[in-house]
């Protein structure tokens, strides 16, 4: 059987400066035969397990020599959990059905595993972050703030006051927290951060980490809530297991449940011996699955989706434009997976040519790969780089996008050093994107700007 690599490389052991030597340009450990990225089990999980990189296009990550990074906006998806009460009903009858079915006789077979094997979410513990394990949600926000206070100290001045601002969902706020203990110190967190929790209410119009469109795209919508697509490779796997054990009768669903559930456990432990029933091209078909989804949720294949992502950049614009002085040199934001997607959507950084079938799997891969887009605890940072004159271009203000500490180019905007983009064409591009409040339909009494940069609440813990 297909045995994956499960390349899990841990965010609190790698530098939060560049992983390559100042001596070099490529560390002797990359000048390698080997490419594994496809066969790393993180890139298949759906972005239920935790954290990968997005794979890089090579492209230092720290700044140009000629730059320097003056302001960060950062937002970042909550951190590694257990699964929602949902999944949980389904994971818990396809183990019912494998239970009943075999009755304790897992001698042989790929289920052998299972007489040493529990389940691993306590009762009431669905939906919650994950603090057990090496790839917790809890400690992979902490020690992310604690890269980026690497990385970013210097924009920082310890006698100020650090905003968080947080979208108000209990697992979301603890990733804030967590995320600004890394970033400050546990001792200093209590008297340094302002912890801003911004309502999920559809009231809040555009002053909102979770804007809501009032219009909707029947036939994107109508795809999303189809949810879980039959996929072919669901029903090998089910007739291979069924084969084994005299009784058990698992449907694709049943498949589906059981791999979901595969994903999750590496939230909340070391490792997963479910990882192994089932092969590469299976996994394959489960990351499709979830790619689809988020497509036709909260991707480019909802024709709404690029109004909600444009009302992010336009106020991230109007910071960048501003500049550290004038509105501050940190902006740290968490909130879901579903409110960042619009955000990489109306960038147009990972769009593909061609729509996503449910069934067919695109190959070479599409673009849109949410493990690359939204992986728990994955962000979207963008850095403001003041450069000097180079022979590539002449000194001003370039945008630089990074998501999930790979730097990202815009397609038809990278004349700036390391593919950056001058301030005023990106600003040309964020005008060019639709208008939320007209395409959405906001209501008239509901706020039209995001505000909450502008006025936060300067209260610590």
């Amino acid at each position: 059987m297909a045995r994956l690599w499960v390349g899990i490389i841990c965010l609190w052991s790698i530098p939060a400066t560049s992983a390559l030597s100042s001596s070099y340009t490529f560390s002797d450990s990359l000048i390698s035969q080997q490419a594994l990225d496809g066969e790393n089990f993180l890139k298949h999980d759906g972005v239920r397990g935790p954290y990968v990189d997005r794979t890089s296009y090579g492209i230092s990550r720290d700044p140009p020599a000629q730059c320097s990074v003056d302001q960060v906006i950062m937002v970042k998806r909550h951190g590694e959990r257990y699964p929602l009460s949902g999944e949980g009903t389904s994971i818990e009858q396809a183990l019912k059905k494998v239970n009943d079915s075999i009755a304790g006789d897992y001698s042989g077979g790929d289920l052998a595993f299972l007489n040493n094997w529990t389940y691993f979410v306590p009762s009431d513990c669905y939906e919650a972050e994950t603090s057990t394990g090496p790839y917790a949600g809890l400690t992979n926000a902490y020690n992310h703030g604690k890269a980026y206070r690497q990385r970013y100290g210097n924009l920082y001045n310890e006698s100020t006051i650090l905003p968080l601002f947080t979208s108000d969902f209990q697992r979301i706020i603890s990733t804030a927290q967590n995320f600004g203990q890394g970033f400050l110190g546990n001792e200093s967190y209590a008297t340094k951060a302002a912890l801003n929790i911004i309502s999920e209410s559809d009231s809040q119009g555009a002053d909102s980490l979770t804007p809501t469109c009032h219009v909707q795209d029947d036939d994107a919508q109508s795809i999303c809530d189809d949810m879980p697509y039959y996929m072919p490779q669901f029903d090998v796997a089910a007739d291979r297991l069924n084969a084994q054990y005299q009784g058990l009768n698992l449907n694709w669903t049943d498949v589906y449940s059981l791999i979901l559930m595969t994903a999750y456990e590496l939230n909340t432990r070391s490792s997963s011996p479910w990882i192994d029933v089932f092969t590469t091209d299976e996994w394959i078909s489960f990351a499709h699955v979830w790619n689809v989804n988020f497509y036709y949720c909260s991707g480019p294949g909802n024709k709404y989706t690029r109004a909600l992502g444009a009302l992010y950049l336009n106020a991230t614009l109007t910071l960048l434009q501003q500049g550290p002085s004038s509105s501050g040199p940190l902006f740290f934001n968490f909130c879901h997976d579903s409110n960042i997607t619009p955000i990489i959507t109306a960038l147009g950084i990972a769009t593909p040519t061609t729509p996503l079938n449910k069934t067919r799997i695109p190959f070479p891969p599409s673009p849109w790969s949410v493990q690359d887009i939204v992986p728990m605890g994955g962000r979207l940072t963008i850095e403001r780089m003041n450069c000097t004159d180079s022979a590539l271009a002449p000194g001003g203000i370039f945008v630089r996008l990074v998501l999930n500490e790979a730097v990202v180019p815009l397609e038809d905007c990278q004349s700036g050093p390391g593919y950056s983009c001058p301030l005023d064409e990106y600003a040309d591009f964020v005008g060019s994107l639709p208008n939320y409040v007209s395409e959405c339909e906001v209501p008239e009494d509901d706020k039209h700007d995001l505000q909450f940069w502008w006025g936060w609440n300067t209260s610590t813990a």
